[in-house]
């Protein structure tokens, strides 16, 4: 993600997202110490009011947590959690959308899934 101060998004969210795009990507770890509301602050040219919005989001989703007079630090789990989140928000509305239009089509769910794993072998040739 990178971070756009002119979108409709609201800054605060973007830098709950960007946190958790760097822990997805491996640059923050569990039990690693992440950035303060005034390091997000001085990257972004943000208020640090704001940064310590979207810190605080992600503590509210235990994707990191506060350890007194540390800092905050990434949460056991948190890269699990947040591929999850990523799952559901962006792959069930899709397979809502491919069950239903299959159902239109009259496509049965053992040929659906035919089809599916034919598509995920064709990408995993793609791959090598």
């Amino acid at each position: 993600m990178i971070f756009n101060p002119d979108s409709i998004k609201p800054l605060y969210l973007q830098i709950a997202e960007w946190l958790e795009t760097e822990i997805l990507n491996g640059n923050l770890k569990e039990e690693e110490r992440i950035y303060s509301q005034y390091q997000l602050a001085e990257m972004f040219n943000i208020n640090p009011a704001t940064a310590a919005k979207g810190l605080n989001l992600l503590a509210e989703a235990n994707i990191v947590y506060k350890k007194r007079g540390l800092g905050m630090f990434v949460a056991l789990n948190a890269r699990e959690f947040i591929l999850t989140k990523h799952r559901n928000r962006v792959l069930g509305p899709m397979i809502r959308d491919l069950v239903n239009e299959a159902k239109r089509l009259a496509v049965s769910e053992s040929e659906l899934l035919q089809l599916i794993q034919e598509v995920a072998r064709e990408g995993e040739g793609d791959r090598k």
